[in-house]
């Protein structure tokens, strides 16, 4: 009997406790899915709200992985990397000042060239308006009979007169006279006359978003420090950052802290050069077209060569509006072949060896990226998406438990 007690409350017992396991499980399982949740909302909200510095610092570091390897030929020379770091930064801040008077003095001109510009573009888009308006009267005619445009004519000719007669109906207003204004003390008082002023556009688009022009302003004044401190200290750096990891751990941190320096200077070098390349090209083209502002047009036009998906209706937009001087059709044409074929050969032949034999990801994960980081942080989120993504996957490369998302990033 006691045995038989025992059996019941140990069945009873049982049924108790399965409920309780099952429930626990469940909300273990559901703390583990949605804390990952939880983290990446947190993540993205970070990024979102503090683009500003995040952008600075990704701007600070791809400039100093630029700028690495001319550190690096002075430290063979026996220059201690204080003083190589300094002297690099000193040159690249004067060959960026007298690009700056280069481009200042391009602009300037095409500022006075402006109005002739502006002429130009008003009588282009005058001679499309008459071709759609020609194009739409053409379509009318074939599409309405001949009986029912008449109809429409009578009536609208009908509407007119209606109008004319009930204006002409109307009494005319007699202007009003100003009242004089009686003199004071034998002194005439003079009217009070008040001028308005003409805002300048642009003067009101800078005060209307001035706090943010001074943010901007404020963070790109600590770009030459970071980059400074970052060419400097790297070695300090790279050492202090494997002390927060041991053993097996601090080997791996390692494999990543250099599988993202080599995609990412892979990345960022290599665009750089290829951009170089691609400028001065389309400059020496530019210039051999008697192109207005070769020397800006031309660094423009390669540069955004490089901007994925959009590159090449991009790089044709500066060369285009300078052919505008020009206006000849055949300028045009020349244009858009040079223009098309240097995008091409970059693009199919002179990419994939230079960046495409570091960074493996596949079209789908460089689209989606392009995605996110460009709604996160706007234009400079479409430039620094795919080295952020190839960063990230050099690091699911060398860390086990994240190998498989590794393989889904490449190519």
């Amino acid at each position: 009997m006691l045995q038989s007690r025992q059996g019941s409350n140990g069945f009873a017992v049982a049924l108790i406790t399965k409920p309780l396991i099952e429930t626990s499980k469940a909300v273990h399982e559901a703390r583990h899915l949605a804390l990952p949740i939880v983290a990446a909302g947190v993540i993205i909200a970070v990024l979102y709200f503090g683009r500003l510095f995040f952008i600075t610092s990704m701007i600070a570091v791809i400039i100093a992985f630029i700028l690495e390897p001319f550190v690096a030929l002075l430290m063979r020379i026996r220059f201690p990397r204080t003083l190589a770091a300094f002297v690099v930064c000193s040159v690249a801040l004067a060959l960026l000042y007298v690009i700056g008077l280069g481009a200042y003095s391009q602009l300037a001109a095409i500022y006075g060239d402006l109005p002739k510009y502006g002429q130009r573009i008003g009588d282009i888009v005058d001679n499309i308006q008459q071709k759609v308006a020609g194009a739409e009267e053409k379509t009318y005619r074939m599409v309405v009979p001949a009986r029912q445009r008449q109809q429409e004519q009578d009536r609208l000719r009908a509407q007119q007169q209606a109008l004319a007669k009930s204006g002409s109906k109307r009494p005319k207003q007699q202007p009003t006279a100003q009242p004089a204004v009686p003199p004071a003390d034998g002194v005439a008082v003079i009217p009070e006359v008040r001028i308005h002023e003409d805002s300048s556009a642009i003067g009101d688009f800078i005060r209307a978003r001035w706090d943010a022009f001074y943010h901007i302003l404020l963070m790109v004044s600590f770009v030459p420090f970071l980059v400074y401190f970052m060419l400097s200290w790297r070695d300090h750096i790279n050492r202090s950052f494997l002390q927060f990891f041991h053993g097996e751990d601090r080997l791996i941190a390692a494999r990543s802290l250099q599988g993202i320096a080599d995609m990412v200077r892979a990345f960022v070098v290599g665009n750089f050069l290829l951009g170089l390349l691609l400028a001065a090209f389309s400059s020496i083209i530019f210039w051999f077209m008697h192109l207005p502002y070769p020397m800006l047009v031309g660094p423009l036009s390669g540069f955004l060569s490089l901007v994925p998906y959009v590159g090449l209706p991009m790089a044709l937009l500066p060369p285009l509006f300078a052919a505008l001087a020009v206006d000849t059709f055949s300028v045009y044409v020349l244009v858009v072949i040079s223009v098309a074929l240097l995008h091409l050969i970059a693009m199919n032949l002179m990419y994939p060896k230079i960046v495409g034999s570091r960074v493996h990801l596949n079209p789908l994960v460089v689209t989606f990226s392009l995605m996110l980081w460009g709604f996160l942080w706007d234009a400079a989120g479409l430039i620094l998406a795919i080295p952020l993504t190839a960063g990230l996957k050099a690091v699911c490369d060398n860390v086990k438990g994240l190998r498989p998302i590794g393989k889904f990033l490449g190519d």
